[in-house]
């Protein structure tokens, strides 16, 4: 994606201290303890720590926001992430028009350590999330290098489809198909629409623009069955409880991510048509 534009909507907060920001509006504040109990239960089943600081959240106050600035040109992780960031709004807002309606783009926090967002504070361990609350899409970078080494899932559109399924959790807010629910079903089926998403948007991108190269969709592939409950849990656990899946396994997250893949339009992902 080196031809590709660069997003105008991306902060690069690494650099400087998360802090607790602006909490969870009138409800909950998550620190201390209460934020080392998120962290060790997302790492036990994988949960997306957007989708466990929703659970908690009681109103939209805004965060006090760390300096947010463009990443340095000399940056090419950061630059790349941009790219595909531009690469996610140019697809969801032809697509957003081709149904009579208007896309809003998200922003992207680049961070290291912490993170202060609209849902409360986080950390790197955590992984990305994506923030209702402020529509934010946050990111460490340090989370490649783990897909890559830890995980088993290297390459340029592993990490383009880790972006593309947040921006997926973006286009589920607009259109009010975010939060569903709050059992671990309704969380699945978040998760793997959102999966779908980001296959449709790799497929509308690479119509438009060519962007997959030879290669590319087992990078991805490998990506989303990396990242399944199942592979999580065996690897923190050593065993599988499948009632506590929050995102859904290897097998189904590779079939929604292909679903989203092989589809040429998006009412395959949401249910319609």
């Amino acid at each position: 994606m080196d031809d590709e534009r660069e997003s105008r909507n991306l902060e690069d907060r690494r650099g400087s201290r998360g802090g607790s920001g602006g909490g969870l509006g009138g409800g909950a504040r998550i620190g201390g303890l209460g934020l080392v109990a998120v962290i060790v239960i997302s790492l036990l089943l994988g949960v997306d720590p957007g989708v466990v600081l929703s659970t908690l959240e009681t109103g939209q106050a805004p965060v006090t926001q760390q300096a947010a600035q463009a990443p340095p040109r000399d940056d090419p992780a950061a630059r790349f992430v941009s790219r595909v960031l531009a690469s996610t709004e140019d697809v969801w807002t032809a697509e957003f028009a081709r149904h009579g309606q208007r896309y809003e783009p998200p922003r992207l926090v680049l961070f290291s350590g912490q993170v202060a967002s609209g849902c409360g504070t986080a950390q790197s361990a955590m992984g990305p999330f994506y923030c209702p609350a402020d529509r934010r899409v946050y990111l460490d970078l340090a989370f490649f290098r783990d897909l890559s080494q830890r995980m088993g899932a290297p390459g340029d559109f592993a990490q383009a489809y880790v972006i593309a399924h947040e921006v997926g959790h973006h286009v589920q807010n607009l259109l009010g198909r975010l939060g569903g629910g709050r059992d671990n079903a309704a969380s699945v089926r978040t998760e793997l629409q959102a999966d779908c998403l980001a296959g449709f948007w790799a497929r509308r991108a690479n119509e438009t623009r060519r962007i997959l190269e030879a290669g590319d969709i087992e990078e991805g592939l490998s990506a989303a069955a990396a990242v399944g409950d199942d592979r999580l849990q065996q690897q923190a656990r050593g065993h599988v409880v499948p009632e506590s899946f929050t995102h859904g396994s290897s097998a189904q997250r590779v079939r929604a991510l292909k679903t989203g893949l092989g589809s040429a339009d998006v009412g395959a992902c949401l249910g319609r048509g």
